[in-house]
C-alpha cells in the first residue's frame, strides 16, 4: 500500500463518486479470475486492490467525521500494526 496513492484514489472519490472505485474493485477483482493471468500481473492487481479499499476505508472515515490528514495516518498506522 501507497500512502500517495491511497490519498489521491480519496481526492477523486470526493470529486466524483465512491461508486465509480467500488466498481474499479470489481472490474479488477473479476480480471484476477481471468485465465492466463500471469503470477507479475496478480501481483499489480492485488497492490492496485489494497490501495483501491484502502481509499475506500479512508473515505468511510472521513465521512465519519474523521478529518483527511487523521483518517489517512490513522488507516496507515493500522495497516502497519498488522504487519508487525
Amino acid at each position: 500500500m501507497r500512502l500517495p496513492l491511497i490519498k489521491h484514489i480519496v481526492e477523486f472519490v470526493d470529486t466524483h463518486d465512491e461508486d465509480w472505485v467500488v466498481e474499479s474493485v470489481e472490474l479488477l477483482e473479476n480480471l484476477a479470475e481471468a485465465p492466463g493471468i500471469k503470477e507479475e500481473e496478480m501481483e499489480v492487481i492485488g497492490e492496485l486492490l489494497s490501495n483501491l479499499y484502502g481509499a475506500l476505508e479512508v473515505s468511510k472515515d472521513i465521512k465519519g467525521g474523521t478529518e483527511k490528514k487523521e483518517a489517512l495516518n490513522g488507516f496507515m498506522k493500522r495497516v502497519m500494526g498488522s504487519i508487525n
